[in-house]
């Protein structure tokens, strides 16, 4: 059985992340999405448990994915769910640069390979970060992310971020 793991900070969860783990799960056998706490992102819009279930709310259509929360080194997570892959998105040549460090480290510390995805255009300009500064000043971002995180975000900030 085939396993790609997808990590990320998914603070908050985007279309662009929903494009990647969709693609995914076609060349998967199953899909682990691994929201992880990023000491090096600024403060945190959603704790990870309120990640998760946005996450899994997101994707409930898809039935061979599976979401966890970790706090340790990806490849210790990569080793516990037999991942085949770790599977990025790519957005723009920027993101390439730092992804390929990432990817070799893991490699050299693991074995495992490194799958990047690159999304669609119409996608490649969302960032968590940009949703999160929009979203925050009173910007409508429910076009950038699914209906569960457009619900949350407003929630969060009523009658502003959707």
């Amino acid at each position: 059985m085939t396993v790609g793991l997808i990590p990320g900070s998914f603070d908050p969860f985007h279309n662009g992340h929903l494009e990647v783990v969709e693609r995914a799960s076609h060349i998967f056998d199953e899909i682990v999405v691994a929201a992880i706490r990023n000491p090096q992102k600024s403060e945190a819009l959603f704790d990870l448990e309120e990640r998760r279930e946005m996450i899994a709310e997101s994707l409930a259509h898809l039935k061979n994915v599976r979401i966890v929360s970790i706090s340790t080194l990806l490849v210790n997570v990569a080793r516990d769910v037999d991942a085949t892959a770790i599977v990025k998105g790519l957005r723009a040549v920027s993101d390439f640069e730092s992804e390929l460090q990432m990817a070799q480290m893991n490699r050299s510390l693991s074995g495992v390979e490194t799958l990047f995805i690159p999304s669609s255009s119409n996608h490649s300009f969302i960032a968590s970060r940009l949703l999160r500064e929009v979203a925050r000043y009173g910007g409508d971002v429910s076009a950038f992310v699914p209906a569960p995180v457009a619900r949350r975000l407003e929630k969060m900030f009523p009658g502003d971020a959707s």
